[in-house]
């Protein structure tokens, strides 16, 4: 009999990485394929389930978001300020338009058919991807926010967008002339990184001082009432605490936990119902920059890429692990109630 080696502790390694940061990953909507934006100006497509290249796209800057249409095509915001359309099979792109600095995040809107840009530029756009190329005939709306975007998350009709200052607006898709609820991040320090639960009540919000704010959308008192804030991504070292930013939320598709990647090299997944961590996997080379879950969550994707929190300085090479996930890595544990006494 072959002896079967176990999976190495990080999962596995996909070949032809990005060369330089990864700005973010994520998995398709309808397959095991793989969206991957890096600083090294490139959009990179994969295979996880066979680890190959499938596609890599050159972009005139460093790439900072990308997003899936469908498996044929895909969205990219660069910081040669561009919003770009991909075709996979023959490697053809378009610019559907441009912010006026860096565009910082994408995501397309399956509710309303249009593809939602956040930019350095202090605004917020909608473009609808089926108009001809160029900016006038794609452009639906330009929406100034308070500061610049760092983060925009969608479920269903619902957008959070999230921007420098602890800013939180909150958009209904269907009506994009003024936010739904204007907020701010109830932690004291930058936001890295916002999420919306899977299930459409709140969303995940992260921090660069290793915290994590669990919110509600519903404003009433008795929802309001189960909001609440965790510590997470620290040491503790001579007596100091050591604290990282928590750059990545994803939740799982199925279970609603969800995992946290920062910059001290560790994804841990977390039951935010039952306020419990469920697991910790092995320390990854270097920070962790984003994370993904495949449709079904048996995978996640992670990338382990240093993102000079500590300036330049010699690093780990940037890498990509799509490991396979174990029903007991995150799915809730249930509630134990005492017995009733007799």
């Amino acid at each position: 009999m072959t002896s079967v080696h176990p999976p190495p502790a990080l999962g596995r390694e996909l070949s032809n990485p990005p060369t330089d940061g990864i700005s973010n990953l994520r998995f398709s909507n309808h397959s095991d394929h793989l969206l991957v934006s890096s600083w090294d100006k490139t959009v990179r497509l994969y295979d996880a389930s066979t680890n190959s290249l499938r596609g890599e796209f050159m972009h005139g800057g460093p790439v900072l978001d990308c997003c899936f249409h469908d498996d044929s095509s895909g969205f990219s915001a660069s910081a040669d300020n561009t919003v770009r359309r991909i075709a996979f099979s023959n490697g053809k792109e378009d610019i559907l338009g441009r912010h006026d600095a860096p565009v910082r995040c994408i995501e397309y809107s399956y509710a309303a058919g249009q593809v939602i840009t956040g930019g350095w530029d202090k605004t917020l756009k909608c473009w609808d991807p089926r108009g001809a190329s160029g900016q006038e005939r794609t452009l639906v709306g330009t929406y100034p926010q308070p500061e610049r975007v760092y983060s925009l998350s969608l479920v269903g009709n619902r957008l959070v967008v999230a921007t420098a200052g602890r800013h939180v607006n909150v958009y209904d898709l269907r009506n994009m002339s003024q936010p739904e609820q204007r907020r701010e991040s109830s932690l004291k320090y930058q936001t890295r990184c916002v999420r919306c639960y899977p299930n459409g009540t709140g969303y995940a919000l992260s921090s660069v001082e290793g915290r994590v704010a669990m919110e509600f959308f519903d404003l009433s008192e008795a929802s309001q009432a189960k909001k609440y804030a965790f510590k997470c991504h620290r040491k503790s070292e001579a007596g100091r605490d050591i604290v990282y930013p928590v750059n990545a939320i994803a939740f799982h598709p199925v279970y609603g936990t969800f995992a946290t990647g920062g910059c001290d090299g560790f994804v841990n997944v977390w039951d935010g119902n039952n306020k419990k961590r469920l697991y910790q996997y092995s320390k990854y080379p270097t920070s962790i920059a984003a994370l993904s879950f495949s449709r079904d969550g048996r995978l996640l994707a992670v990338a382990s890429t240093y993102t000079f929190e500590e300036g330049d300085k010699p690093h780990e090479p940037d890498a990509i692990f799509v490991r396979s996930v174990n029903e007991i890595e995150v799915k809730p544990k249930p509630k134990v109630y005492p017995n009733p006494p007799a």
